[in-house]
C-alpha cells in the first residue's frame, strides 16, 4: 500500500488558498516568508466589559468633563486607567470617592507596609477566584519590592500573613461566624501578632477587595490587553480583515447586539413604579407593629435561602489562584441552615454609624470618614430617573436593594418593613443579587441580562455599586463587632 503524497504544486496552491481565505495583506505576506520570532497579541474581548457595549462605556468620558478629569487624575497617579474605573465612569461622583479611598488604603501612610497591603489584596481577590484583581496586585506587589517567593503560595509568605488566612476565609463567605476569639488569635500571636491598627487596616482591605471582586464579576470586567487573561496569541477567526488589523484592534466591529432592544418587556418599568407608589400610599395609611415587622424580616431571611445562586457546577479555582489561599472548598453557606442558629445582628445594637465608624477612625485615622462618604455616596446616588422616566423618587427601591443584601447576611433594621422587598425585587433580580454578592465567580452574562431588561446599562452599574458597598459594610460590621468585643 502506498501513502498518498501531495505534490509540491498542490501544497503551494493550498498555501495560496489559505492566504486568500485569511485575507493576508502584502506586507504580512512578505513577513510570513521570514521567521522573525515575533508573536503579536490580540485582545480577547471588545472593551472593558463582557456585558456592556464598548462604545457606550467610552462615550461617557467624551460627554462628561468631570469623568474625563477623574480619568486623567487616576492615570497620572497610577500610570494606568483600569477597566474597573472605566465602567464606574458612568457615575463620576461615586468614582471620585472610590478612587480617593482606594488610593489612601494602598498608597498613603498607614499601619501596614506597601507590599503587605498588596499581598492582602491578592489574598482577598483570590478567595473569589478573581484573576483580574489578583494579577493587578501581583504586579503592584512586585513593583513595591515584594518578595517573589511569596507568590509561590500562601505557605511561602510570612507566618503573620498566613495567620490572616482564616479571617479572610470566614469574612469572604460566612462573616456572621466571626467571634472575638478569631481576633484574639491574631492579636495575641506572640512574635507574629498583629497590632489593632494593623488588623483594622487588613480588615478594610479584605472587605474592600471581596466586594470589588463582586463588582468585577457583576459587570463582566475584562482584563486589559497587556495583562494576563487579556490577550491571546492564537490566530484570529476567519474574517475580511488581515491578521495584523485584528491584532491591532482595527478588525473589531462597532456593532453590538443589545439584548435590551430585542427582549423588551412591555411595561416592566411602569409596573415597578406603580408598586412603589402603592407601597408609599400604604405607608401613609397604616404602620405595621414591631412584632409584624420582625416576622416579615424572618420570612424574607428564610426566603432568601431558597434563592439559588447559580445553575452551573461548582467553580474550581486554578492553581495560579488557589495557591494564594487555603481550604478552597470553603464557600458561602446560608446562615440559617437547619440545626444551625446564628443570632440576627440588629443594627440598633451594632451599626456602622454608631459603632464601626468611630472604631475605624480611631485606629486608622481618616479612613472611617472616607468609607462613610463612599457608603453614603452609593446609597444616596440618584438621577431621579428610571429607564426613560424622569422625576422619579428611587429612594424606596435603593433601600430595598441595600436591605435585602444585609438581610441575606442576617442584619436587621428594626424600622424597615421587609415585606416591601418581595414587591420591588423579582426573582431574576434576586438571583443576580445573591450570586453577585455571595458567589460572584458564578455570575453570568445571562443573569446580568435577565433583570431590569428595560433599564440602561448605567443603571445596572449603579445597582452593582449598591451591591458592592452593601456587602462591604455587612462584612465590616461583623468584623468590627468581633474586634469591639475583644477590646471590651
Amino acid at each position: 500500500m502506498r501513502h498518498a503524497v501531495a505534490s509540491a504544486e498542490s501544497v503551494e496552491n493550498n498555501s495560496f488558498a489559505v492566504t486568500s481565505l485569511l485575507k493576508i495583506c502584502a506586507h504580512c505576506e512578505r513577513l510570513s516568508k521570514r521567521d522573525l520570532g515575533v508573536r503579536i497579541p490580540r485582545p480577547l474581548g471588545n472593551g472593558p466589559s463582557r456585558f456592556i457595549p464598548e462604545q457606550e462605556i467610552l462615550q461617557v468620558s467624551k460627554v462628561d468633563t468631570r469623568t474625563q478629569s477623574i480619568f486623567e487624575d487616576a492615570f497620572a497617579a497610577l500610570g494606568r486607567l483600569d477597566n474597573v474605573s472605566l465602567v464606574m465612569g458612568f457615575h463620576p461622583q461615586y468614582l471620585d470617592s472610590f478612587l480617593r479611598t482606594q488610593h489612601y488604603l494602598l498608597q498613603m501612610d498607614g499601619p501596614l507596609s506597601l507590599h503587605y497591603r498588596h499581598y492582602i489584596c491578592i489574598m482577598a481577590a483570590a478567595r473569589h477566584q478573581c484573576s483580574y484583581l489578583v494579577n493587578l496586585h501581583v504586579n503592584d506587589f512586585l513593583q513595591v519590592g515584594g518578595d517573589p517567593k511569596w507568590l509561590n503560595g500562601l505557605g511561602e509568605a510570612p507566618q503573620k500573613l498566613q495567620q490572616l488566612g482564616e479571617l479572610n476565609k470566614i469574612l469572604a463567605h460566612r462573616p456572621w461566624l466571626l467571634t472575638k476569639e478569631h481576633m484574639k488569635c491574631l492579636l495575641k500571636a506572640e512574635e507574629h501578632s498583629w497590632s489593632l491598627a494593623e488588623l483594622i487596616h487588613a480588615v478594610v482591605l479584605l472587605t474592600h477587595y471581596h466586594s470589588l471582586a463582586s463588582f468585577t464579576f457583576g459587570c463582566g470586567i475584562m482584563a486589559e490587553i497587556h495583562c494576563d487573561g487579556g490577550h491571546t496569541f492564537r490566530p484570529p477567526s476567519l474574517s475580511q480583515y488581515c491578521m495584523c488589523d485584528i491584532a491591532n484592534g482595527n478588525g473589531h466591529s462597532n456593532h453590538h447586539d443589545d439584548p435590551f432592544g430585542n427582549q423588551e418587556v412591555c411595561g416592566e418599568v411602569e409596573v415597578l413604579m406603580e408598586r412603589m407608589k402603592q407601597l408609599q400610599e400604604g405607608r401613609d395609611d397604616e404602620e405595621a407593629s414591631q412584632e409584624e415587622m420582625a416576622t416579615r424580616f424572618e420570612r424574607e431571611k428564610t426566603e432568601s435561602m431558597l434563592v439559588v445562586t447559580a445553575e452551573d457546577e461548582e467553580c474550581v479555582p486554578s492553581r495560579d489562584i488557589s495557591r494564594h489561599f487555603e481550604d478552597p472548598t470553603y464557600g458561602y453557606q446560608d446562615f440559617s441552615r437547619s440545626g444551625e442558629h446564628v443570632p440576627t445582628l440588629r443594627v440598633q445594637d451594632y451599626s456602622w454609624e454608631d459603632h464601626g465608624f468611630s472604631l475605624v477612625n480611631r485606629l486608622y485615622p481618616d479612613v472611617g470618614q472616607m468609607l462613610d462618604e463612599k457608603f453614603q455616596m452609593a446609597y444616596n446616588l440618584t438621577y431621579n430617573t428610571m429607564a426613560t422616566h424622569k422625576d422619579v423618587d428611587t429612594s424606596m427601591l435603593r433601600r430595598a436593594i441595600w436591605n435585602y443584601i444585609h438581610c441575606m447576611f442576617g442584619i436587621r433594621y428594626d424600622d424597615y418593613d421587609y415585606g416591601e422587598i418581595n414587591q420591588l425585587l423579582d426573582r431574576s433580580f434576586k438571583i443576580y443579587i445573591k450570586t453577585m454578592v455571595c458567589s460572584p465567580e458564578k455570575t453570568t452574562k445571562r443573569m446580568y441580562e435577565s433583570f431590569w431588561r428595560q433599564f440602561q446599562h448605567s443603571e445596572k452599574v449603579h445597582v452593582n455599586l449598591l451591591l458592592m458597598e452593601a456587602r462591604m459594610q455587612a462584612e465590616l460590621l461583623y468584623a468590627l463587632r468581633a474586634i469591639t468585643r475583644y477590646m471590651t
